[in-house]
């Protein structure tokens, strides 16, 4: 099972930035002009994550405003909470005062940084699952003296250091973290998860760590909160993989509208993590004329997209959006019988989604397997890459290395 809920870090006092933090915590500072959280919650929903629980001390009222207000959590849907430290208890008793809310299995991340990876591909590969507490995102730095280096053996974390002078190039903890409830047995009151527990729990065998490659910026020293105002925004600029449904992501038997007839195309899910791991929106765009004819109505539709995408997450793979029109002109149902520039040739719902996320439009593509989906390509001004059955995973990773 993939984690439902994210728990992000909001409590530090960011000494660092100085009078920038005086009376703000860190993670509501202005980024590309908007607050960094709103990254880090954007992040959260398109990954299909709705409970978020923040973790607040320093000018706690401000974070609660925060998620009393925030548009992020309207566009995903997202019920935001907030757990308050009394007094600064640390980051393991920020977490041990939040256990009513917390849920058997979740994310858990620093309020301060953002390291862009797939946040459904946490789980260790080959450690059995009652082996392992955390499982930490790590990325290698050039310079580590500003975070302690992590060692490995295997999946399993080793060791890890304090911030050391002069520590070279190395592996860090990246700031997201899958974490079990059963670590809060062993949290106390006041404790930091970095200093007093995880060293106990490696000894123990029970942290294990992936390293990715994604982009990492943290915000608590001036130079980098500085470098991000530009990096990030340009960063979550993605390219777009705009997916076929019918012939593309399943066979084809004829107007699928429920699970039974679903038959996953060979490569299928695979294509869509790897689309995920290298950092693209992977969206899917469909002519579902089987509403209009009758033989399935939007809900049915809707219910069979939910059970699609719950599939995927049990793979690690997400789709950020659904785009499908019902619309025919030789329809059956009256309200349907309509001409609309949804409807592939057409390209409207390419741009819709367009309108809705930053694509990198000159970088993105469409797989499709008709001539009227490489038509859309064309006039969506989007790649097309035409799929003529076999591996999908093939041809993704084909048209990934030469992007």
């Amino acid at each position: 099972m993939q984690p439902t809920q994210a728990v992000i870090l909001c409590g530090g006092l960011g000494t660092r930035l100085g009078r920038l933090t005086a009376d703000t915590p860190k993670p509501l500072l202005e980024v590309g002009g908007q607050p960094f959280l709103d990254v880090l919650l954007f992040e959260i929903g398109r990954h299909g994550i709705r409970d978020v629980v923040l973790l607040a001390g320093f000018a706690h009222e401000k974070v609660e405003r925060y998620a009393r207000t925030t548009p992020i959590a309207r566009r995903f849907d997202l019920s935001v909470r907030v757990a308050v430290e009394p007094s600064p208890a640390g980051t393991g008793g920020a977490l041990r005062l939040a256990a009513p809310l917390l849920a058997p299995d979740f994310l858990l991340l620093n309020g301060d940084t953002w390291f862009d990876v797939n946040l459904l591909d946490l789980a260790p590969a080959t450690s059995p699952s009652d082996r392992w507490l955390v499982s930490m995102c790590l990325r290698t730095v050039p310079n580590a003296s500003r975070y302690g280096l992590v060692t490995t053996s295997g999946e399993f974390v080793t060791s890890m250091s304090e911030k050391l002078q002069g520590a070279g190039a190395g592996a860090i903890n990246g700031g997201v973290w899958r974490v079990r409830r059963d670590l809060l047995q062993f949290l106390t009151p006041d404790c930091s998860l970095e200093r007093d527990v995880l060293p106990d729990l490696i000894e123990r065998s029970l942290v294990v760590g992936k390293v990715r490659d994604g982009y990492f910026i943290d915000i608590g020293v001036p130079e980098t909160l500085e470098r991000a105002q530009l990096e990030v925004p340009a960063r979550r600029r993605r390219p777009a993989a705009f997916l076929d449904r019918d012939g593309v992501l399943n066979v084809d038997v004829g107007y699928v509208g429920s699970r039974d007839r679903w038959i996953w195309v060979d490569g299928a899910q695979a294509a869509i993590k790897r689309l995920n791991d290298a950092g693209w929106f992977a969206f899917i765009v469909t002519n579902q004329s089987g509403v209009a004819r009758g033989f399935y109505d939007e809900a049915a539709l809707k219910t069979l997209h939910d059970e699609v995408l719950a599939e995927l997450a049990g793979s690690g793979a997400h789709v950020d959006d659904i785009r499908f029109c019902p619309f025919h002109a030789d329809a059956a149902i009256e309200r349907y019988r309509v001409q609309s520039d949804w409807r592939k040739p057409e390209p409207g719902m390419l741009l819709d989604l367009m309108r809705h996320w930053p694509v990198d439009r000159e970088r993105s593509l469409l797989v499709g397997d008709q001539p009227s989906d490489m038509e859309a390509a064309r006039r969506a001004g989007v790649r097309g890459a035409l799929f003529g059955g076999g591996d999908l995973d093939l041809l993704v990773a084909e048209r990934l290395a030469d992007a």
